[in-house]
């Protein structure tokens, strides 16, 4: 092995007698570098986008939500929810109850989900660092506000700056829906817009925070919510974590759900990583393109190394020494492809996440693109680049093989 990777390296760097096998070598080389730099920067940009994604929607998201199995709305009494006060990874617990609604503001009108919140919520919700007009606050004395999503607010026309209330509609549960006046089945409740807040496309066009005993009067409840929302203190490991939801989920019974935030939102976290994924194997697939080159440069190789081939064998080396020489050959053309890529998109992405020199376009919620290098995406990259590498450089040798045979 040593002396086959040896004569490899010497064919590497030795000056060939066909200039063009030098060029396409090179040329090779440079390709797999630029391929194996832009699966580094490209992984590590969607690293930034999901880690970006992930801390918006944990402040809408809790970090654990418990929800009836059947119906809507449930009492959170009993001493489950004493149980969950006491544990320490839990830094508060708060009731919600929230439902579609038909809103009204000036002459507009549209749907919008509705989510009573609780005075802890009020106090306590990180949803307030996203706030970029008027405040996060749903009550002044005895008059009730609330907060909205930045698109919802924008096809409206809602701001703090009006004195307009918001009117909320939503058909009576108790009251039949009489065809000559069907208004008259319609429970309606006032608030006043205090904030606009701005998370992401999906949220912001729907959502409006609103006090849970506005929507408790709408809806026709007393003491009914819809979920029960528990966030846990900072630094929890996700072991911690599943072992409270494990807790509480066997404690709740079977007729309660205990989601974390990935079940909450499973669609969308899975979309994100079949995303990645996809991008990964697009950019293999235009690696293994440029890898043909290599195929190209060792075949010719192979054909000008006749002479020396002739003598390897009349001085009693074995066919497998022959092909393991061209294989290590071709694949080191590819290994400092990858080496040189690896530094390339390392340290591009390293100072991307450190300085943040290229900007994102207009007006987002990060100045610069967000960049996370991770060591699972290098180690991912140097296997399928490497095992790409080493494929491309196995082909000319078995089809010498066979014409041989032949």
């Amino acid at each position: 092995m040593r002396l086959a990777s040896f004569i490899a390296g010497r064919y590497l760097i030795a000056k060939k007698s066909h200039n063009v096998i030098n060029i396409i070598s090179a040329i090779s080389a440079i390709g797999m570098a630029i391929g194996t730099a832009a699966l580094i920067i490209i992984l590590s940009v969607y690293n930034g986008f999901d880690s970006l994604i992930r801390s918006m929607m944990s402040n809408v998201e809790p970090d654990l939500l418990i929800t009836p199995s059947k119906g809507k709305v449930f009492i959170p009494e009993g001493e489950l929810y004493d149980w969950i006060y006491d544990q320490p990874e839990v830094l508060n617990m708060c009731c919600v109850l929230q439902e579609d609604v038909f809103i009204s503001y000036d002459g507009k009108q549209g749907l919008a989900k509705a989510k009573g919140v609780d005075w802890i919520y009020e106090e306590e919700s990180p949803l307030r660092e996203h706030i970029y007009e008027g405040v996060f606050r749903l009550h002044k004395g005895d008059v009730r506000l609330s907060v909205t999503g930045a698109r919802l607010a924008y096809e409206m026309g809602i701001s703090p700056r009006f004195l307009s209330p918001i009117e909320i509609y939503y058909p009576s549960r108790t009251r039949r829906i009489s065809m000559s006046n069907p208004a008259a089945a319609l429970e309606s409740e006032k608030v006043y817009p205090s904030g606009l807040f701005t998370v992401n496309e999906d949220v912001d066009k729907e959502l409006m925070i609103v006090p849970i005993e506005t929507m408790r009067d709408l809806l026709d409840y007393e003491e009914e919510v819809s979920a029960v929302e528990i966030r846990v203190t900072e630094g929890t490991s996700r072991k911690a974590l599943k072992r409270l939801q494990e807790e509480i989920s066997a404690m709740a019974g079977p007729d309660f759900e205990v989601k974390d935030r990935y079940q909450q939102n499973e669609s969308l976290y899975k979309m994100m990583k079949y995303e990645k994924a996809a991008t990964y194997m697009i950019l293999i697939f235009v690696i293994i393109i440029i890898a043909f080159n290599i195929f190209g440069s060792l075949t010719m190789l192979i054909i000008e190394k006749e002479s020396d081939i002739r003598t390897l064998r009349s001085l009693g080396a074995q066919e497998s020494l022959i092909r393991r020489i061209f294989i290590l050959e071709g694949w080191m053309i590819s290994l400092t492809g990858l080496a040189a890529g690896l530094i390339l998109g390392i340290g591009f992405a390293l100072l991307q996440q450190h300085f943040g020199f290229i900007k994102m376009p207009g007006h987002f919620v990060v100045q610069a693109y967000p960049v996370i290098l991770s060591w699972s995406d290098i180690l991912l990259t140097v296997i399928g680049v490497a095992s790409v590498g080493y494929l491309i450089a196995l082909l000319p040798v078995l089809f010498r093989k066979r014409d041989s045979q032949v």
